[in-house]
Formats: structure tokens, sequence, C-alpha cells
């Protein structure tokens, strides 16, 4: 395990916290034969977004799940024994994405074709967090713009948020846009919310509490926008949860909130088999975060734009060569294997595992 802090490029704020660098953990998965995969923990240092934390991912891998795989015989990623470790999904998504990028190397395929993607070419969104003043807010979004991205997100707040999003559209009044309201809303505000039905946004991610299902039912009902779910979303019974009471009409699909890449297939084949759309959320993630949930995002029921981005839009120096970069809207993933680019690590605290 090697632990870095990355200061981020700019401060990225929401409804919740102010985000100035990222505690990461990169695992590093050596095999007999000289294959090295890697995976990332995308926690942050404080339990805002989840329960998990650096600190408590570190320690779960370290006491509980390395000492449950090391001594596994799998032959394939989907056969690895983890699910008796109860949730800790970031934790075990730091562990089966490094399985993955190592099961890749050794078939001698890029990632995104060894989970059973169809392109390696992803269109992308822009999310952009809350600015200090409307100018400032006007600016980010129009230099995403002129660098391609296919859709902006705008993190909202109650206190400004028909204010921001009336300033927004008259000078954006066709750009593809959704808002992320990080669970800023309750359902006594379902009249304030049905007004943002005239601004024909793409969706409303996660409006009520991050552990609800019902009183998002309700509010679908209501609203003509459609509700995305994120916080809600940890496993494949909340997925049918939310399909099942019609508590949204779209899903985001974090990779490291599921538990990794064979529980990300499952929710994503499930939403395909009930026509609900699912899009690729990001996490401020360094390299291989963002590599391998890039490669997740190639799979065919993603059909809205990813949030992981270039890597310059979020850090001064990415940890992966060559860096993830935007093209008129589109990632590119290379055809290499695995997550197809190198790492290279800054000094970190590093801890070996036996």
């Amino acid at each position: 395990m090697h632990r870095l802090k990355m200061p981020l490029k700019f401060p990225f704020t929401n409804s919740i916290t102010t985000i100035k660098k990222k505690d990461i953990i990169i695992t590093e998965l050596h095999d007999k034969d000289g294959f090295i995969g890697y995976g990332e923990s995308v926690a942050f240092d404080a339990p805002w977004y989840t329960e998990e934390t650096t600190h408590t991912v570190e320690y779960i891998i370290e006491h509980h799940l390395w000492p449950l795989i090391k001594a596994q015989q799998i032959s394939h990623p989907a056969e690895l024994k983890i699910n008796n470790i109860r949730r800790n999904h970031m934790a075990k998504t730091a562990i089966e994405g490094a399985v993955w990028d190592l099961f890749a190397k050794r078939k001698q395929q890029p990632l995104y074709q060894a989970i059973g993607g169809t392109t390696n070419k992803i269109p992308v969104g822009a999310a952009i967090g809350l600015q200090s003043s409307d100018q400032q807010l006007i600016e980010k979004i129009e230099q995403a713009l002129q660098q391609g991205y296919k859709r902006i997100k705008l993190k909202i707040k109650p206190e400004n948020d028909l204010h921001t999003l009336e300033k927004v559209r008259s000078h954006f009044p066709t750009t593809p846009m959704m808002i992320d309201a990080n669970s800023a809303y309750t359902i006594n505000d379902i009249e304030h919310l049905k007004r943002m039905d005239q601004y024909h946004l793409m969706m409303i991610e996660q409006p009520l509490a991050s552990d609800d299902f019902t009183d998002h039912a309700k509010l679908q009902q209501q609203l003509k926008t459609p509700i995305c779910l994120d916080e809600s979303i940890h496993t494949l019974a909340d997925v049918q949860t939310a399909i099942a009471l019609q508590s949204c009409k779209i899903i985001s699909i974090k990779l490291a909130k599921v538990g990794g890449f064979t529980n990300a297939i499952q929710i994503h084949d499930y939403c395909q088999q009930h026509n609900i759309p699912v899009w690729c959320g990001g996490m401020l993630e360094a390299g291989v975060g963002r590599a391998q949930s890039l490669a997740l995002a190639t799979l065919p029921n993603f059909t809205l734009p990813a949030d992981p981005g270039a890597s310059n839009r979020y850090w001064h120096q990415d940890i992966i060569t060559p860096e993830v970069e935007v093209n008129n809207g589109y990632v590119t993933l290379p055809q290499q294997p695995g997550i197809g680019y190198q790492v290279k690590l800054p000094s970190t605290d590093q801890k070996v595992l036996t």
C-alpha cells in the first residue's frame, strides 16, 4: 500500500464541504510471474460522503482483506471471496481493482475489454463545484465547454439554487446540464424542487437523504426532471429497491462505492434489463482510479457522459503517464494491457504486506 496526499489544482466545494487535497491509497499487487496490478482507494479523509475514510480503508486492507485473500486460488476476479466482510466498499475496490488490473495484464487485454466493455472512447462531462460569484461560475462553465465537455454538472445548495440556475440558463440556454444536491433537501422542499423543472435539466442527483428511497419516490412522482440516485446506491439490493419503488429514473454507478467491478457489472446489467440508464460518477480520483472508472464506463448501458475527465482539470501532476486527456469531449482509453497507463508514484508512505 502506498499512501500519498495530492493537492487539487483548485478547491472543490459542494453543499457539505470544501476539498483542497486528497488523501489517497494506491494498492500494488504482485504475482509470481512478475505482473503488477494497481488499485486505488478514493475515500476521503473524513466520513462526510460515506462512513469510510482513508484511515479505515488502510486498516481494513491490512487487518482483514489482505489476510483473507492472500491464500485464495482464483482463475477470475469474480471468484474473489471478500463479501463476508460487510460493506467497506472502498477498501474492497482498492483490492479488487488491483486484481482486475493484474488479471487483464496476464490475459494481455485492456481492462475495458476484460470487463466486457464495447468501446474505448467515452464521452465525459465536467463537474463544477460551488463558486464564490456568478461570474466565476459562468467562466468555469465556459472553460469546460471550450474544452469540449459534453455536459455540465453543477453543485448546488438550497440558499441560492434557483438564482444560480436562472443565471446559468440565461447564459447557456441549450447546454446539457444536471445538478447535484448531495442530499441538501428534504421532502418538505417538494414545491421548491418542482420549480427546477423549468430549467430543463438532464437530472437532479441525490436531492434527498443519502439512505432514502421512499421520499425520493414521492418526489419523482411530482417532478418532470429525472431524479438520479447516487449516495443511496451501494449494492444490487439498493438498485432493486430503487427500481421497485420508482425512486429514480437514472442511477449513478461509482466503482468504489459499490465495491468494485464485479458488483458494478451486476448493477449495470440489472439496470439495463429494467431500462434504467446509468452513468459513471466521479470521486476526485487520481490516475489509477480515474482509469478504472473510465474502463467501467465502456459498458453498453453507460449512455450518459461520465464524470472522470482529464487529469489536468484536477491535478498539478497525476500519478500515471500519459495522463488522462479529453479531446472533443471524449476520453480514448489506451489499448495496452490492464489499465493501459504507466503508474509513476511519487515518494510515499509505503507499507508492504506479506
